[in-house]
């Protein structure tokens, strides 16, 4: 007989964890399924060759593209899920991201709930995820109060950026960023977990000082609430419906070889938009011939992940900033007055490393050659990450084709993206005085493999022919399942998606309780 808990969640990443840590002070029997372990705490975290040229924490999985050519996906299996390696940027979507947006490729679809309906949950969100910021510096922020800790210092070279930008009119501004740290006239206090160290960005944190999904929700809620266990390398194969087809009835689980089942009044599934949509497409059955919840035929479909590059401008003079993951700018976010659509957000990335040049941008086939060139420039760069909305499209879709995991991605808005890139080229180079400060521009485009902001495999909305969930995020066909994850967007804007994620999973997690009492 299956072993029942009044609520199961498979998956601990952001919408997984925010969702049970929630829902936990209501004293249910809940279950947290993670299909990996916890992340190890080693020396190697903060490696560069280890994280980028090895790939150590990143899953062993083979995928392929539209034309069969197999690629590595950016998935991370652990307790926390992707948000033992994210960036820790959590940006709230802009008001005008909840309404339909006209981009070149074509439009950008609205939500079926506004920014007002999100606003307390990010407040929430942000609350429980240490975020840092400023309020008002942002000419794209939605209306908010005051963030729950002040903004991260810039260290020099980032600060001297931010007075250029400034200068032309521009609106540079403080990154919100999810962190666990004290400062004290820009240096880390000796109570700060975090030490402003450079292994930030695609880095699992030593120190437990990034905050992400384990520290911030898994750890801290099972040593408060008793009623919540978490179960680590069991993997979810098949969620199994009631003859009627209206609720899920069983889960059937792998761990350590062994199959097993498991049942639940409530399933909230939040494996990331990839893998829960790939759930619910191999639990088909009689009641749902095409896959679990998919009538509609739109389960797996309508995948974004952002157009996303990284730009770094090699300098003249080193930038011995060990920090600088501090800024961002918005002021392209809707377009500029000579191209009115939208181009997207630029921020900082963390320090860029040598083994991430040659792990990310560099063939491997290239690796012999001398480590000295590329030493220099991360050492000269100044490192921006640039996000531009893709258009959901029925076609780019992840599905199973011959037994195989098959993502099929046609990129859309690409003249936005490469635009976005000449509007920061050309303010970098009003910034710094050709030959005298600035040398070149070196980018790096993230392929197919990056797949760090997924979203939209099962968009929510009020019609059941084009949503695979409702407005709470349940599916429409059964009574008991919902989704927490980035799978329900409907569109994904140009900004980090990870703090809607969180917000949506309370939202979510309030809808829940109330329905459980």
């Amino acid at each position: 007989m299956a072993e029942h808990y009044d609520v199961i969640v498979i998956g601990s990443g952001p919408g997984g964890a925010s969702f049970a840590q929630r829902l936990a002070r209501t004293g249910k029997k809940i279950l947290m399924l993670e299909r990996g372990d916890y992340l190890p705490r080693a020396r190697a975290n903060w490696d560069a060759k280890t994280v980028f040229m090895q790939g150590a924490y990143q899953a062993r999985e083979d995928w392929r593209d539209k034309h069969g050519k197999i690629f590595h996906p950016g998935l991370h299996y652990f307790v926390g899920g992707n948000s033992k390696v994210y960036g820790a940027a959590l940006f709230r979507l802009r008001e005008r991201d909840f309404g339909l947006l006209q981009h070149e490729d074509g439009p950008s679809p609205a939500w079926p709930l506004s920014y007002q309906d999100f606003a307390p949950w990010y407040d929430e969100a942000e609350a429980l995820f240490s975020v840092h910021g400023q309020a008002g510096e942002d000419p794209t922020q939605p209306p908010r109060g005051a963030f729950p800790h002040p903004p991260v210092s810039h260290e020099p070279v980032i600060g001297d950026l931010a007075a250029r930008l400034s200068r032309q009119n521009l609106h540079p501004f403080h990154m919100p960023l999810g962190i666990k740290l004290i400062e004290a006239h820009g240096k880390p206090t000796p109570e700060s977990v975090c030490i402003r160290c450079d292994a930030f960005d695609g880095f699992p944190c030593l120190l437990n000082g990034k905050a992400d999904a384990q520290v911030m929700c898994v750890d801290p809620a099972l040593a408060k609430f008793p009623n919540l266990e978490l179960r680590t390398n069991t993997y979810v194969k098949r969620l199994h419906a009631s003859a009627n087809g209206r609720a899920i009835s069983t889960i059937e689980v792998e761990q350590d070889g062994e199959t097993s089942q498991l049942s639940a009044d409530i399933v909230v599934v939040a494996c990331g938009a990839l893998s829960s949509a790939l759930l619910f497409l191999r639990s088909f059955s009689d009641a749902h011939p095409n896959g679990l919840a998919n009538r509609s035929d739109q389960v797996g479909r309508n995948y974004m992940r952002h157009n996303q590059s990284i730009l770094m401008a090699l300098m003249r003079t080193p930038n011995d900033d060990v920090f600088q993951k501090t800024l961002g700018l918005s002021d392209f976010y809707f377009g500029t007055p000579e191209t009115p659509s939208p181009l997207g957000l630029v921020q900082m990335c963390a320090k860029v490393h040598t083994g991430q040049i040659l792990g990310e941008a560099v063939p491997s086939w290239l690796h012999w050659l001398p480590k000295l060139p590329f030493d220099m420039m991360a050492r000269h760069a100044i490192d921006f990450w640039l996000s531009s909305e893709d258009i959901p499209k029925p076609e780019n879709r992840i599905a199973y084709k011959d037994g195989k995991v098959q993502l099929d991605f046609t990129e859309t808005n690409a003249n936005e993206h490469r635009r976005l890139r000449q509007e920061l080229k050309r303010v970098l180079s009003k910034s710094y005085k050709w030959g005298a400060e600035r040398l070149a521009y070196f980018s790096l485009p993230m392929g197919l493999e990056a797949t760090s902001h997924q979203a939209g495999t099962m968009r929510f909305g009020t019609d059941p022919a084009s949503a695979v969930l409702d407005i709470n995020c349940k599916a429409h066909e059964l009574d008991n399942l919902y989704v927490t994850d980035a799978s329900f967007f409907p569109s994904i804007g140009a900004v980090n998606p990870t703090l809607t994620i969180i917000a949506n999973a309370l939202r979510v997690a309030a809808h829940v309780e109330d329905r459980l009492a």
